[in-house]
């Protein structure tokens, strides 16, 4: 069974593919309400750091340390090094992925710091990953496909 919020996190990657960007999600909740949502906006905003993860954060707010540490973060994709070390730098305990068969992450990392790790393998979000990397080769190299 999907998760809910692993919904709102494929409604953002939807949104970002609607855009122009790389279809990946992500949401941040903390005792049950979204804090942060976000989609990868590097092609929209000609930024080489905003993953869907780091839009997510960075779209909560500045939080007092305990609402990381207590927060779960969801996502379509499998977390690359830098929004694994974000999950990490904030002690984010607990990570949903949607996918890891079209890119595999950091997980083992997350993992083996203590973070919960679970990997949903959500046919919505490897159907929509897949056809993306099919589609835009190019794109999906310049940044964690290569």
């Amino acid at each position: 069974m999907k998760p809910d919020f692993l919904n709102d996190a494929i409604s953002e990657a939807q949104r970002g593919l609607s855009e122009g960007g790389i279809p990946i999600g992500s949401v941040l909740v903390h005792h049950g309400k979204i804090i942060g949502r976000g989609h990868n906006r590097r092609v929209q905003k000609h930024s080489t750091i905003l993953h869907g993860e780091m839009d997510a954060l960075e779209n909560a707010g500045r939080q007092a340390g305990h609402i990381y540490r207590e927060a779960e973060l969801y996502t379509t994709l499998s977390p690359c090094a830098m929004c694994s070390g974000a999950i990490l730098l904030y002690g984010i305990p607990k990570v949903i992925v949607g996918e890891n068969k079209n890119f595999t992450g950091q997980e083992d990392q997350l993992r083996s710091r203590g973070v919960i790790v679970e990997t949903i393998q959500d046919p919505q979000c490897i159907t929509m990953m897949a056809k993306f990397i099919k589609d835009h080769p190019q794109l999906w190299n310049e940044d964690i496909g290569s």
